[in-house]
């Protein structure tokens, strides 16, 4: 198996745009064996001076003009370098394991140095530099980036102004509208409801419509069976009535899905845990493992629901109130949403008194006001008779990231609870909810002010 050593040495020859960004992170010193170490200081030297990557021939004639070196030496690098030859591999992977080599050396070099200071063997540093050393050792990092000035970034911060952000839309047309064009990454989205409304209808309708988009989805269940769970989505995305999914002969069932499959790129993973028992170390651990034996990597992440999941920070039983567990189940769940770089769509239940309200707040979210402090969207998913002979079921926003909640703070959508779908209702159907905003949508390119301040009475 190759060494680390050697594939970065090989990859600094080689791959341009890898040794850009990593020479000016390695130090000579990181390398164990003298060879490597001279290798390594030709390289860099001949980068600085030339502006281009070395050749192995070029390497060879730099090494021999050395005066430092022995002829046994010079006939080690030789034959280290005729070893070089261009291979592909993956950029990410390599900067992150040259970090890795990095940081794991300075932390070496820098204990050897302390227990050197410790025992007295330095005159230049006494043991009072040992804190030091070992902080700028633990600090090394590839990142530097240190923050965002104002006056000198403007640029950059124009470009972010104006680049297309990347976001997962809805099929149906209100969602859209109240976020702008769908979900954007590193963003916890939660839906809030009664139980028996349809939050995990809404979730199950959303991974459908998502998966026909040819993207991949996390469907992780800690209230039902995996089976559960891909029999409504069966519903949806067959177009069957969940009733009838059992009588539909295998030969057919075997040809819808084979359609489908023709439609999508994407795949979807559903994975079960039990009730209370798995928290978002467990839930990284599976993307992990489903990278390394699936090859496969989630667009976003569908999280049944967040109130029964665990917390890594508190053991089970632990003695902590309600709002500290659930508002730190949230802040893992967003923190995974960050890491992984995709939305995660979950859900939780509404009060004993926002059970049945026909005006949910969140106030009337369960256990913990934590939840919505730490939610990029969340909105209330609203049942009433009436809606129900209608087959509609409403959305009011009650916290939204993205774009102004006061615009289409309330709307409906129509609902097929045997094909466990939603659907876009006829526009005559929103006119009937009084809300402000409601009446037009507000676009800053062709609605303009038409009052003047003179026009205001005092």
């Amino acid at each position: 198996m190759e060494r680390i050593e050697t594939s970065i040495l090989k990859n600094l020859i080689y791959n341009e745009e890898y040794s850009r960004k990593v020479i000016p992170f390695i130090k000579p010193e990181y390398f164990e064996q003298r060879s490597e170490k001279v290798i390594f200081e030709e390289i860099t030297n001949f980068i600085v001076k030339y502006g281009s990557a070395i050749t192995i021939e070029a390497l060879n004639i730099e090494t021999e003009n050395r005066t430092d070196l022995t002829e046994n030496e010079i006939k080690e690098i030789r034959e280290l370098n005729s070893s070089f030859e261009e291979t592909v591999v993956e950029n990410q992977w390599l900067l992150d394991s040259t970090e890795k080599w990095c940081r794991d050396r300075a932390i070496y070099l820098a204990l050897m140095e302390s227990i050197s200071l410790a025992d007295g063997k330095d005159e230049s540093k006494g043991r009072d530099a040992i804190p030091s050393i070992l902080s700028d050792a633990l600090s090394v990092s590839f990142d530097n980036h240190i923050g965002h000035d104002y006056l000198n970034d403007y640029e950059e911060r124009y470009e972010s102004y104006h680049r297309k952000e990347d976001k997962i839309p809805f099929d149906l047309e209100f969602f859209n509208k109240v976020t702008k064009g769908g979900l954007p990454n590193k963003t916890l989205n939660i839906a809030l409801a009664g139980t028996g409304v349809g939050k995990s209808l809404f979730m199950c309708h959303v991974a459908s419509s998502v998966l026909l988009q040819g993207k991949n989805v996390l469907y992780i269940t800690l209230e039902m069976a995996e089976e559960k769970i891909a029999e409504r989505i069966d519903a949806n995305l067959l177009n069957v009535n969940i009733q009838n999914i059992i009588d539909i002969p295998k030969p057919m069932f075997g040809t819808k899905v084979t359609n489908l499959t023709r439609k999508t790129q994407g795949q979807l993973i559903i994975k079960e845990y039990p009730t209370a028992s798995a928290h978002s170390g467990h839930f990284k651990a599976l993307l992990n493992e489903l990278a390394l034996k699936k090859s496969f990597k989630p667009d976003i992440i569908f999280v049944d629901y967040l109130n029964i999941c665990a917390s890594s920070r508190y053991r089970a039983n632990a003695n902590v109130n309600s709002y500290s567990y659930i508002k730190a189940i949230a802040e893992e769940l967003r923190g995974l949403a960050v890491e992984a770089n995709l939305p995660i769509v979950s859900a939780t239940q509404t009060t004993r008194s926002g059970y049945g309200s026909s005006d949910v707040d969140l106030t009337d979210t369960s256990e913990s006001f934590g939840l919505p402090a730490t939610a990029d969207l969340m909105f209330a998913l609203i049942s009433t008779e009436e809606l129900e002979g209608l087959n509609q079921i409403m959305v009011k926003q009650l916290k939204n990231r993205y774009n102004d909640p006061t615009i289409y703070k309330r709307f409906v959508v129509g609902i097929d609870r045997a094909k466990m779908r939603l659907y876009d209702c006829e526009q005559s159907a929103q006119q009937d909810i009084v809300d402000s905003g409601q009446e037009e949508e507000y676009n800053i390119e062709d609605k303009k002010h038409t009052k003047s301040f003179a026009e205001f009475k005092f």
